[in-house]
């Protein structure tokens, strides 16, 4: 022991010894317990993995910019869900009514449990995989079932960005090679492809060229090799932007988080100059108020705003990880939740003003196509002129003079009305045709574009911004699987990147057969929703019942330098997890009475038809839902009875450049209160560390964190003396 210490002083001094542990402590010299008799664990020190460890926790990479992280989170939780399933949402329930509920829950539900992901990924500085192990071990397999959903949704999310790179390469022609049906020839006679003349040139387009797609799931087809090199360059545009991590995709997200903004203002002011513009966005916002009561409809809004989120997928917290200590991640909480609400809005605007001007389009169709059919009549006296205004001109004929005549008729011929075969062509019935997902993408807006002036312009610019949505949530979704097995098994990034990259093109293969499309919606429908539903309730679980909610707080109040909201301490402990258990129940009874099927393109007859899986793509169904769920349990039981290590019956004690770091098992609050600081429990600092290093599962390290069910036990100081700068 050095001469100059305190321990040796007093061995020579009969002055009454006051002084606590942490106090003595603090004068000696580093030593680092594995290499010196603190070391009671019986591990065995690895030099080379020590300084690994040691350089992982100071040099973790960081956003070059708050501005950067930011546009990351942004980039991450917008996607393409606020553009084609969100205005789908409004439309279908209530319209404005929709906004209430939509907004209660994202303030009782979203916007707390996206803070918490975001602190703790902040505050632990490590991965899904690491934070969660760190906070409760036995819950660890929380971290390995958000990477496999992870997986799941990346598979069938960048086939959707494959798609929409299809369709930008095709926009640079003029015409647009959906605005008009093929012509084929039959024998010495050219004829319109039958198939597109008894559907549309957009859905022709879509499900005989891009798909080509096959009459059912068990229908294979083989590979469509043109979907194949979209999926292709879709995982290699992900591949380069993540190659680098944070260093390589920060720099892409100023590009894909600010680009579909520039284009939805765009597409807003082109939309609010068309014909017709103002008939969609007024009925999209008109409430239908009977709608709030219909619980379906807060069941859907939960679901949206858990998934507009990103909540479970472990991306927000990869980012929130390269964060500061002290960033103030409760202002970044409510700035990307708000950002993430007010651009489905203004992507709701945009659809409906384009709807609009496509209905009006559609509805003078239906005029003109009915009126030659009343012409007809007339000219073969199955309808008498008396029943025709005498103001009504057929060269000139408006909706509402078509309106007038079809009432009219209706109400003479009641009884053979069917017969003659007449629309009623309303406006009304027009904007009420729900789209969402793929059939708004690529067939209603598309059709929509090709009445645009300039239609090549409009549709490269507008498949360019699918694109980067989709991109920006890709590279969120790979971060929730890269970040925290790097950060746990210390594999390269760059070599598991790429190899990460390679896998999922040679999986993803499943989804450009011919049948793929009925793929994608298979784990669109079923992969995520529950397993990620069950994944926040026990994240909520783990901090607020296991963790504490309380200690949770103080911790927060220390990072941020200010306590945070009392809101936040009740919607963790009793709302969310009350809300968030009412959505689990409310989707199984979903999945138990809606029969599992899919929309099949029937190429005979033109048309979409609804077909239930076979057994063999029920049995695959299932499996997705339990491989995804099945780290939960599995991680549980194995460290219940110890069968992996979670580091407890550990009492390690470390110094390293000025700080000391504790682990201490199997002690209540007052006796480890008393064995550190020799000092009142009033006066006990944090449990938890300033700066904490998890180092991974299995680990006999100082760091790691106790198996005591409330997991309080995994303990470290830091000395008032340190700088901030060494942390």
């Amino acid at each position: 022991m050095p001469k100059n210490s305190k321990v040796t002083q007093r061995e020579h001094s009969s002055e009454h010894v006051t002084e606590s542990v942490a106090d003595l402590l603090a004068h000696e010299e580093p030593v680092d317990y594995k290499r010196s008799i603190l070391n009671v664990t019986g591990e065995t020190w690895d030099k080379q993995k020590d300084g690994e460890d040691e350089l992982d926790a100071e040099n973790r990479p960081a956003w070059n910019s708050k501005l950067q992280y930011i546009l990351a989170q942004i980039g991450y939780s917008v996607g393409l869900g606020n553009v084609w399933r969100f205005p789908y949402l409004c439309q279908k329930n209530g319209g404005g009514a929709y906004l209430v509920p939509y907004l209660v829950l994202l303030v009782i539900i979203g916007l707390p449990l996206f803070f918490l992901e975001l602190a703790v990924g902040q505050r632990i500085r490590r991965g899904s995989i690491g934070v969660w192990n760190y906070i409760c071990p036995r819950l660890g397999g929380i971290g390995y079932a958000s990477c496999l959903v992870c997986f799941f949704v990346g598979l069938y999310y960048n086939v959707i960005i494959g798609w929409s790179i299809f369709y930008f390469f095709k926009s640079f022609q003029y015409p647009l090679p959906w605005s008009e049906c093929p012509i084929v020839k039959n024998g010495s006679m050219a004829v319109v492809e039958t198939e597109c003349e008894r559907s549309s040139a957009t859905t022709y387009f879509w499900y005989r060229e891009t798909l080509d797609i096959s009459n059912s799931i068990s229908e294979s087809g083989g590979l469509n090799w043109k979907m194949t090199l979209c999926l292709l360059v879709a995982w290699s545009l992900v591949g380069l932007a993540m190659i680098k991590g944070i260093q390589s995709s920060g720099k892409v997200m100023y590009f894909s988080s600010l680009f579909p903004y520039v284009v939805l203002v765009c597409f807003l002011v082109r939309g609010l100059l068309l014909r017709g513009a103002v008939d969609g966005i007024m009925h999209m916002f008109t409430p239908k108020l009977d709608k709030m009561l219909d619980p379906q409809v807060w069941r859907e809004a939960a679901t949206q705003v858990f998934f507009a989120l990103g909540l479970g997928f472990g991306g927000v917290i990869a980012f929130s990880s390269y964060n500061k200590q002290d960033n103030n991640c409760h202002f970044d909480a409510t700035l990307v939740s708000f950002i993430n609400f007010f651009t489905s809005v203004l992507a709701t605007l945009v659809v409906f003003a384009v709807l609009g001007f496509k209905a009006n389009i559609m509805n003078e169709k239906c005029v003109v196509e009915n009126a030659e059919k009343i012409l007809g009549y007339l000219n073969t006296n199955v309808l008498s002129h008396d029943l025709i205004p005498p103001h009504v001109n057929f060269s000139h004929l408006t909706a509402k003079d078509y309106n007038e005549m079809y009432r009219v008729i209706m109400t003479v011929k009641e009884g053979h009305f069917k017969e003659l075969g007449l629309d009623a062509c309303l406006l009304e019935d027009e904007l009420n045709k729900s789209v969402q997902g793929t059939g708004l993408a690529f067939i209603a807006f598309t059709e929509a574009m090709t009445h645009f002036p300039a239609s090549p312009f409009w549709s490269v610019m507008f498949f360019l911004m699918l694109i980067n949505l989709g991109l920006g949530s890709m590279i969120g979704t790979m971060s929730g699987i890269t970040t925290p097995i790097i950060d746990t098994f210390k594999v390269r990034k760059e070599v598991f990147t790429v190899g990460s990259c390679i896998f999922a093109f040679v999986v993803g293969l499943i989804f450009v057969q011919r049948s793929g499309n009925y793929f994608v919606t298979m784990f669109d429908d079923y992969s995520a929703t529950l397993p990620l539903t069950v994944v926040v309730i026990l994240e909520n679980i783990a901090v607020a019942w296991i963790y504490g909610t309380k200690k949770f707080m103080q911790e927060l109040t220390e990072m941020l330098g200010f306590q945070p909201y009392q809101f936040y301490y009740y919607t963790w402990k009793y709302v969310s997890p009350i809300c968030m258990a009412v959505l689990m129940t409310a989707s199984i009874i979903q999945l138990g009475v809606s029969p599992p099927g899919y929309s099949a393109w029937i190429r005979e007859e033109a048309a979409e038809k609804f077909l239930f899986y076979p057994s063999w793509a029920m049995a695959i169904l299932i499996s997705l839902i339990i491989l995804a769920s099945l780290p939960l349990p599995l991680v549980f039981i194995l460290r219940q009875f110890h069968l992996i290590s979670d580091g407890s019956n550990a009492l390690s004690v470390t110094y390293k450049k000025g700080r000391m770091m504790k682990d201490i098992s199997n002690l209540e609050d007052n006796d480890e209160t008393r064995f550190i600081l020799s000092k009142v429990p009033s006066e006990t600092p944090s449990p938890m560390p300033t700066h904490r290093s998890y180092l991974g599962p299995g680990s006999n390290s100082p760091m790691e964190m106790s198996s005591a069910p409330n997991g309080r036990y995994g303990s470290g100081y830091l000395l008032a003396s340190t700088p901030e700068s060494e942390l």
